[in-house]
């Protein structure tokens, strides 16, 4: 074993202290951490290069290492190993390679700034790779956000309908208004919300290919004099609306943008107007993006905590009404997105070659982790200009059983 096998060797003993890991490392040495009597998670290290670069840079590396076939599990099962390390480390609370992360958090506001043209490039990184391909493990509504599970049997189908549905309760949504929704995707939400309210609907989105997918679908249903879909960013929207609501979008403004953001909800929202913004949230502030995420996923992303959201809402003249915190769901949702992805893995590789597969894999099973472990969750933060724009109590929120929407779904 050359020295970064060895260092690596030392690091391991020191952080696998639960379950168990058998580790081959290249030439043949295997090496087991953790508890004796436990079956091991078993993986193999193809060379010395890989083994360098994850002593130095493993937050980055190890994902490229099993993207590029670096990194071999037994049974290729990349989830039982991620999970292993994770479990170990938020139960010592350890960090590894701290120059590498000091780095990225002296960058980080540099790394979330994306201005107009940044932005819509960095949307069609990951939006643009094909529509045909997120048809493959999305919902038949092509909702690629955390689904809301009023019970642990519902179908990713019935979930996504109820959290269409609790947003739609939550915005009070009546047929007079005019609504905005900032990042659209695909048009699930916006046609979702017309066609269960009345009211008319304006999406807004950078990637090009949702935009096609979501004005096809607004056609095919008859809804093209209900709902507009519009490639735009949100900085050059005018208008006043009565609800606005982002939902999954919120995580690629950067922390940068926050102020403009909030401010220009402000600027759109009617006096007496409701707004909803549903995001993927941390438990601690200042974090920084996984660098494998933020090179190969989402661009220019970030995970905020709410303690560097909720400034910028009270300088924009904003009202915090309601916040709930979504926990879990997003990792059943993810759970049930991977395994719909593996069952179509030879029609990706056929496509995008072995390394996407392995690319979205990581991906996959790595999020539902972060879920999982509780280092993400969801928040849904309802804003308004007036105290009394909601009524007093949460009693609105159960006008319609949420089975009744479910079963619709269905049926």
């Amino acid at each position: 074993m050359n020295i970064w096998a060895r260092i690596l060797d030392k690091v391991l003993s020191g952080i696998i202290t639960v379950g168990a890991l058998e580790l081959e490392f290249p030439g043949g040495v295997k090496k087991r951490y953790g508890q004796k009597l436990v079956n091991p998670v078993k993986a193999n290290l193809t060379s010395a290069y890989w083994v360098r670069r994850i002593v130095l840079d493993p937050e980055l590396a190890l994902g490229e290492a099993y993207m590029q076939d670096g990194l071999r599990i037994a049974g290729g099962d990349i989830y039982g190993f991620l999970d292993l390390l994770w479990t170990n480390l938020r139960a010592g609370q350890k960090k590894v390679a701290y120059i590498p992360d000091m780095a990225r958090r002296i960058m980080r506001r540099l790394a979330q700034f994306n201005p107009a043209g940044r932005a819509k490039k960095n949307a069609a990184h990951h939006y643009d790779i094909g529509n045909d391909f997120y048809r493959l493990f999305l919902d038949d509504d092509l909702q690629y956000s955390c689904a809301y599970y009023t019970n642990r049997n519902n179908t990713l189908e019935q979930a996504q309908a109820a959290k269409c549905d609790l947003i739609t309760r939550k915005l009070a949504v009546q047929p007079q208004h005019n609504v905005l929704e900032i990042g659209c995707g695909w048009g699930g939400l916006g046609i979702f919300l017309a066609q269960s309210t009345g009211a008319r609907i304006k999406g807004i989105t950078l990637a090009r290919q949702q935009l096609s997918v979501a004005n096809e679908r607004a056609k095919a249903l008859g809804l093209s004099g209900q709902i507009d879909f519009r490639l735009e960013n949100f900085r050059t929207t005018k208008g006043i609306y009565d609800r606005i609501v982002s939902v999954g979008m919120f995580e690629h403004v950067g922390v940068p943008h926050y102020r403009t953001y909030f401010d220009k909800v402000a600027k759109l929202l009617s006096a007496d107007g409701v707004a909803l913004v549903h995001t993927i949230g941390r438990p601690d502030s200042k974090g920084i993006t996984n660098p494998w995420i933020a090179k190969y996923i989402f661009p220019g992303g970030y995970i905020p905590a709410l303690s560097e959201i909720l400034p910028h809402i009270e300088r924009a003249g904003l009202v915090v009404t309601d916040i709930e915190v979504l926990r879990l769901h997003y990792a059943e949702t993810l759970h049930e997105w991977r395994r719909r992805f593996l069952r179509h893995t030879d029609k990706v590789k056929d496509k995008y070659g072995d390394e996407f597969v392995r690319m979205w894999d990581f991906y996959l099973a790595a999020s539902e982790l972060s879920f999982r472990h509780g280092i993400h969750n969801i928040f849904q933060i309802q804003l308004a200009k007036r105290q009394d724009a909601v009524p007093l109590t949460r009693d609105y929120l159960l006008h319609r059983p949420p089975q009744k929407i479910i079963e619709a779904a269905v049926a």
